[in-house]
């Protein structure tokens, strides 16, 4: 089970937030068949990117991050009221890409994802039609959510 910490992190404002991006994604909430059975795989997966489970109520709970100097961002579980199994093609969200940190970062989080027992859709590898550089693993979440964790580098970073 997981609980969390009863303060609510927002109450306290970082004064030194810069702002981030605009466009960027502040908070997503994924709607899944049952939340606490789908914890344990979203804390080892957002923890290994720095989330942690601040709120936890009724029908679901929040993963966030920061706030800090690079903002803030929140994953959401949010129980199900139809338990139609998911389906990628249908109108909807299709795939859900995080940002890795490096090439090495892709691997540990594939290697945390097999230790765990997680659908493995795509084990790591480049992917040059994505893109210069572009190193991905793909995988499912417990309601069969396709997700992707990515690495590729831009001008002024290394490979």
């Amino acid at each position: 089970m997981i609980t969390a910490p009863s303060a609510d992190i927002r109450a306290v404002a970082d004064k030194s937030v810069t702002t981030v991006s605009h466009g960027t994604i502040h908070h997503l909430d994924l709607t899944v068949t049952n939340p606490e059975a789908s914890a344990p795989f979203y804390q080892c997966l957002l923890e290994h990117m720095g989330y942690e489970c601040r709120r936890v109520y009724d029908d679901g709970m929040d993963f966030e991050k920061g706030p800090d100097q690079q903002g803030f961002a929140s994953v959401g579980l949010v129980r199900a009221k139809d338990p139609m199994a998911h389906d990628r093609f249908r109108p909807g969200l299709h795939h859900v890409a995080w940002t890795a940190k490096s090439r090495e970062d892709v691997d540990a989080l594939h290697q945390k994802l097999v230790d765990f027992g997680a659908t493995i859709l795509d084990a790591p590898a480049d992917y040059p039609a994505y893109g210069k550089g572009y190193y991905a693993v793909f995988f499912a979440d417990p309601d069969g959510l396709k997700l992707e964790y990515v690495y590729q580098p831009f001008e002024g970073t290394t490979a």
